[in-house]
């Protein structure tokens, strides 16, 4: 029981991460080259994907 609570909090915190790093490139991060900044978002939208991904897994799994 406790390894579902594990799993959900590793994808909260990957959600969270990846929306936060969103917002640092998206709002914070003027001083990047324009490459950089796109890099960094595909990443973070993939973190996203693979959250929501996983999260659909787990509800699956219920």
């Amino acid at each position: 029981m406790w390894q579902r609570g594990m799993n959900w909090a590793a994808i909260a915190l990957v959600a969270v991460f990846s929306l936060t790093w969103l917002g640092v490139v998206v709002y914070a991060d003027l001083d990047s080259a324009v490459w950089v900044r796109v890099t960094q978002i595909i990443v973070a939208l993939s973190l996203l994907g693979w959250a929501a991904r996983k999260t659909v897994q787990m509800f699956g799994k219920a």
